[in-house]
């Protein structure tokens, strides 16, 4: 059954060795958010084990809220461009394929904290004591942000780009409706609510061109409440994932907590299994591969893996 993982895998202008991919794991190990040499020397390390496409840590677009850390890298900061050159060259020069994870904690950046401590945070609605409304300005300028580093990405060498809307950071944000009570035409039903990604993936095809692979990461769960579920169906999962195909995604990254468990009753497909039947797209299947003991000797569960999906 691990066969296919050793299988060369290509997708657009996307040629994979194999269908192994690393994990976006955030560090906090690039100070004042430029990824330094010895950032360049870990994911070089990672292509050198193998790895068909390393998927970066998170590294934040050019809003002044969007990081509560500033050793965490950012994507837009000259400084951070060159690091970012640097490590494509490495990866590349390993053998792998690389994509930048570009992201934005929104609501869930705590107040007072990051590179801009003073700027408030901000989500698609006001959060009392911690996070402001985001106005029609900050949309567009935020959807221009995430457009300006995959373009930038494209530019400096990267092999694609993934877009983090899991796990309750901003962009996932918009698709609850606890969390998204606008009334213009980023709020309303599922459908509308996902019109916020939507419109970022649409303006990163229209810069990065038709070739370019676009990926986008999405989740059931939160980081604070992993039973979560935007989906309860596959119809309603299929609602909520039309809107990013027609928008002109690539591969579906389908982040789940345990890959081996059925997404929906009824079925043995776990989370990716559904988004690729529903799709038809490639997808990223994830979920607490681990090792069986850690140094000291107990028991210990092991960072996520991913490994893109067979296309029909």
């Amino acid at each position: 059954m691990t066969k296919a993982l050793f299988e060369p895998f290509t997708l657009k202008s996307l040629e994979l060795k194999n269908r192994i991919a690393m994990a976006p794991m955030t560090r906090g190990m690039s100070p004042n958010g430029i990824p330094g040499r010895d950032v360049a020397a870990y994911y070089r390390a990672r292509a050198e084990g193998g790895t068909g496409l390393i998927i970066t840590e998170g590294t934040t677009i050019n809003r002044l809220a969007a990081s509560n850390n500033a050793n965490i890298p950012n994507f837009h900061a000259p400084g951070a461009i060159a690091g970012w050159s640097r490590v494509v060259n490495e990866v590349h020069e390993a053998g792998a394929k690389i994509a930048p994870h570009l992201w934005h904690q929104g609501a869930s950046r705590t107040p007072g904290t990051g590179p801009n401590p003073t700027e408030p945070s901000e989500g698609p609605s006001t959060i009392e004591g911690v996070a402001q409304a985001m106005t029609d300005s900050d949309i567009a300028d935020t959807i221009e942000a995430f457009i300006a580093a995959a373009g930038t990405a494209k530019e400096i060498g990267f092999d694609a780009i993934e877009l983090h809307g899991a796990h309750g950071y901003l962009i996932d944000q918009y698709l609850w409706a606890q969390t998204n009570r606008r009334t213009d035409r980023y709020g309303g039903d599922i459908t509308d609510r996902t019109k916020f990604g939507a419109d970022i993936i649409r303006g990163v095809r229209a810069r990065v061109g038709a070739d370019f692979p676009i990926i986008m990461r999405f989740s059931q769960f939160k980081l604070k409440d992993y039973a979560a579920r935007l989906a309860e169906t596959p119809d309603e999962l299929e609602t909520l994932l039309a809107p990013y195909v027609d928008a002109g995604v690539d591969i579906l990254h389908a982040s789940s907590r345990r890959f081996w468990e059925p997404e929906f009753e009824g079925s043995p497909l776990n989370l990716a299994g559904w988004a690729k039947r529903l799709t038809g797209l490639p997808v990223i299947s994830v979920g607490s591969v681990g090792l069986k003991r850690c140094r000291r000797g107990r028991p210990a569960e092991g960072r996520r893996f991913r490994t893109p999906g067979r296309r029909a």
